[in-house]
């Protein structure tokens, strides 16, 4: 009788994987069934150093299965690791070991993707220097291969490194690359969703929501269909989009729709009460969802981005119609009536003076806050200047003509 991974118990199935067995079709489709299923076991106890074990004590069976069922078995166990809360470093360590065999062995497909694993691992642990260098090393690699796939994958990742290091720049021309690599080769549906999503990003990042909007709809489109996880962020940089593009009114419509009904949850609700604090220009309910949905926004980089400038652009609405009745008044009056610190308040308003926001000046020996009267153009001037300039090249004219009957 044929050995069953499901019904075996923890035990019996690592004497099984662990055991020497024959190189034939059918017995090592059974052993790779039982190396999955002892993972999600293992995933499910939450055992990351008995998974990393996993991959040394399986060496001799790799030697016996083609190079490409191996790379599958040694990425999945590693995938497995992943879902293992506060693994980072053990997926770190595991990694390197396993690019030290893969050169050993001379297996330069699977060494190029745990390396591409690894340089990703970097970028989450916030080691930019070393991911760089690694991607750097990969591409150069990669591209004598023409291997398009794992091209775009690299340049992807390289996208995203610049991305946080904040060089926008650098971070488009990777994502150009990207787009061109997967141009010429059929992209699966899960690379092109974050193709879109790093798409969406960087629009975004370059304040066109609109556009950052329809990217971030195509990859929320494409996660969906395949119950990626994913899928919820997508949701929630849609909506975002939506309340930065001054849309904030359209969030409830994109909630309720059928594909945003799967996602209700906190982050859903989060983004809702954004949306509906912007709506009603409160600056407290604004706070008030910040400090409620902590995680879901404040946990988020490019939610949390945004939002800071969100935020600024309510405070200085805030501000701004709050002093539109006088001409002189008290900053701690300001401060009170908007419910935010003295100093907090005074420093905003020096600075939107200074970005020409409205006239005024302050006056902190008195700790008042003098507005101007914005004085109307008078439009003398401009006409003035503009007589007085044709009135130059009149005289420029006839003097040209001067010289030429001059030399005549």
């Amino acid at each position: 009788m044929a050995f069953d991974p499901k019904t075996a118990d923890l035990g019996q199935l690592q004497a099984f994987v662990l055991a020497e067995g024959s190189s034939d079709a059918e017995a090592v489709k059974i052993k790779e069934n039982a190396i999955t299923e002892l993972s999600d076991r293992l995933v499910k106890a939450g055992d990351a150093k008995q998974l990393a074990g996993l991959l040394s004590q399986l060496r001799g069976f790799f030697n016996l299965i083609p190079k490409a069922k191996t790379a599958k078995i040694v990425r999945g166990i590693i995938d497995s690791i992943a879902k293992i809360p506060g693994s980072t470093q053990l997926q770190v360590d595991v990694c390197k070991e396993q690019v030290e065999w893969a050169k050993t062995e001379k297996r330069t497909f699977l060494r190029q993707r745990i390396e591409l694993r690894l340089a990703s691992l970097y970028l989450d642990s916030k080691n930019f220097q070393e991911a760089l260098v690694l991607i750097s090393s990969l591409l150069s690699e990669v591209k004598k291969l023409d291997d398009k796939l794992l091209l775009v994958d690299i340049h992807l990742l390289e996208s995203r490194a610049h991305h946080l290091l904040r060089n926008l720049a650098k971070s488009r021309a990777a994502l150009t690359s990207a787009r061109t690599a997967a141009n010429a080769i059929y992209v699966p549906l899960l690379l092109q969703a974050e193709i879109d999503c790093q798409s969406g990003t960087l629009s975004a990042e370059e304040r066109d929501y609109k556009t950052g909007f329809s990217y971030f709809f195509e990859a929320f489109e494409q996660s969906s269909s395949l119950g990626e996880p994913k899928a919820l962020d997508l949701l929630k940089y849609m909506l975002l989009c939506k309340i930065m593009m001054n849309d904030a009114g359209d969030v409830p419509g994109i909630i309720s729709s059928k594909a945003g009904l799967k996602y209700t949850g906190r982050g859903v609700d989060a983004m809702k009460a954004v949306a509906k604090a912007y709506q009603d220009r409160s600056l407290a309910a604004f706070q008030g969802a910040l400090s409620a949905y902590d995680a879901e926004l404040v946990g988020d980089p490019l939610i949390a981005t945004h939002l800071a400038s969100l935020y600024d652009t309510l405070l200085e609405q805030n501000l701004v119609r709050l002093i539109e009745p006088f001409s002189r008044v008290e900053i701690s009056h300001v401060a009170s009536l908007i419910s935010l610190p003295v100093e907090k308040v005074e420093t905003k308003l020096s600075q939107m003076i200074l970005d020409k926001k409205f006239s005024g000046t302050l006056d902190q020996g008195a700790g008042c806050l003098e507005v101007f009267e914005v004085a109307a153009q008078d439009g003398v001037y401009p006409v003035t200047l503009e007589v007085v300039e044709s009135m130059g090249r009149v005289v420029d004219t006839l003097f040209a003509r001067s010289q030429k009957l001059a030399a005549v």
